[in-house]
């Protein structure tokens, strides 16, 4: 990602119980539980549709993982900066979070989080840990230095250095 770029990436929230290669295997332990039935009983054709019903589910399933956990349609989880936005995404399955440069009354950038605090009193706390990376630290730390200075939004730096 080049240092001129307003999109910074996230990782996705891992707040699944099962961790991704996990849920990989389980769905790979269905497709092939379901394989074998079909194989090893081929002249019984009473549980076959059944048994297709599960094989799709299985590969839904598998396709679910990978859609949520994989950036295979690009980017999906992000934190932008527009000339007149603040953008947040938080995944494939999540709305975007705008918020106009005009609304923020002011940001507060701690160390594993961005509070978003805007004129109507409302108050959005972004975290932080989604973001990987000294590199990518750094570049979000000046987009949000840019993007309060380029509005005149009064920020507030707690972080560490």
């Amino acid at each position: 990602m080049p240092p001129t770029s307003t999109r910074i990436r996230l990782q996705p929230a891992n707040n699944s119980r099962i961790p991704f290669w996990g849920q990989m295997a389980i769905g790979l332990l269905w497709i092939f539980y379901v394989g074998s039935r079909l194989v090893a009983d081929s002249n019984s054709t009473d549980q076959h549709f059944l048994d297709y019903v599960f094989l799709a589910f299985s590969l839904i399933y598998i396709g679910y993982v990978l859609v949520n956990n994989a950036p295979i349609f690009g980017t999906q989880t992000y934190l932008e900066f527009t000339p007149a936005y603040m953008v947040h995404k938080g995944g494939l399955f999540q709305p975007k979070q705008a918020f106009p440069a005009e609304d923020i009354s002011s940001l507060e950038l701690a160390l594993r989080q961005l509070r978003v605090k805007l004129k109507d009193g409302n108050s959005y706390v972004l975290s932080l840990r989604e973001v990987r990376g000294t590199r990518r630290r750094r570049i979000l730390h000046e987009q949000v230095q840019r993007f309060a200075a380029n509005h005149q939004i009064p920020l507030s730096d707690s972080q560490e250095k």
